[in-house]
C-alpha cells in the first residue's frame, strides 16, 4: 500500500522518523510534513490568497511551509493522490481526551478523513522525568499499525493512538481499545508582568476510568476510534 506520513512537530522531528521506521514494512512511504514546528495549531489551514511552498528535501520527502492540515491537502492532491492511508505522528506528547481539538497531529488525519481517506494519528504521552526511547516507540507503533491497517475502514472515522511512557524495565504495553475522555485540560494560568501563561498540570488532569486518558496514564496503549459526523 501507499502511505502518506505527516506530523505537527516538523519534518526533522524524531517522532516522524520513528513513525517512518514503524510504517516502512507496510508499503511505499511519502512524507509531507511541516517545514517547522506547528504543535497546537489545531485545524488551521492556509487560505486567503496566501501561498504554500513545497520544498523537496529528498526523494519522496517534502517539507511543506504550512500547517499539518496543509500538508495533508497538498500531499493528497499533488504528492500522493493514490495514498491508501494518512499517518500522522509520532507526536512528542500525548493527544488524549480534549487534546484532539487542539492537536495539529490529529488535525492532519481529520483533514484526510474529510476528503475520504482513512487515517491514524499516533502520539506519545511524556512523563517529565523520563526520556523518549524512540526505538521502542517505533516497535510499539509498528505493532499498532499492524492491527489497524488490517482492519476494514469505516468511512467518517479515524484512529487516535496514544502510547504510554514506561521505564526501560517495564514490559511492553497491551493495546486497549477505548473511548475518548470528555474532560478538558485544567484551567490554570500564572500571571507575570501583565501576561498570562498556561500552567495546567497535564499529568494530574481529571480522568474517567476506562477512557483513553486513564488507559494511557496506567501504562497501556490507548486506541480510540473518533467519528467526524
Amino acid at each position: 500500500m501507499k502511505l502518506l506520513l505527516t506530523n505537527d512537530d516538523g519534518i526533522d522531528a524524531e517522532g516522524l522518523q520513528a513513525l517512518h521506521k514503524a510504517a516502512l514494512p507496510f508499503g511505499e512511504i511519502i512524507v509531507a510534513a511541516p517545514a517547522d514546528h506547528q504543535s497546537g495549531c489545531s485545524h488551521t489551514a492556509t487560505t486567503g490568497g496566501r501561498g504554500i511552498r513545497i520544498e523537496e528535501r529528498s526523494p519522496d520527502r517534502f517539507a511543506i511551509h504550512g500547517t499539518p492540515a496543509d500538508c495533508t491537502r497538498v500531499g493528497l492532491l499533488n504528492l500522493a493522490p493514490k495514498a491508501d492511508w494518512v499517518l500522522s505522528g509520532v507526536n512528542h506528547g500525548g493527544n488524549l481526551g480534549a487534546d484532539v481539538y487542539y492537536s495539529g497531529t490529529v488535525a492532519a488525519v481529520r483533514e484526510a478523513v474529510l476528503h475520504g481517506w482513512p487515517g491514524i494519528a499516533v502520539s506519545h504521552y511524556k512523563k517529565k522525568e523520563l526520556l523518549y526511547d524512540w526505538e521502542r516507540i517505533s516497535l510499539w507503533t509498528n505493532r499498532v499499525l499492524g492491527e489497524l491497517l488490517a482492519r476494514d475502514n469505516e468511512p467518517g472515522t479515524f484512529w487516535n493512538v496514544n502510547l504510554p511512557h514506561l521505564t526501560p524495565d517495564d514490559p511492553d504495553p497491551e493495546i486497549v481499545y477505548c473511548k475518548l475522555d470528555p474532560h478538558p485540560l485544567p484551567l490554570s494560568y500564572r500571571h507575570e508582568e501583565g501576561l498570562h501563561y498556561y500552567n495546567g498540570d497535564y499529568h494530574n488532569r481529571q480522568r474517567t476510568a476506562g477512557r483513553d486518558v486513564d488507559v494511557c496514564f496506567e501504562g497501556r496503549i490507548a486506541v480510540t476510534k473518533i467519528r467526524l459526523l
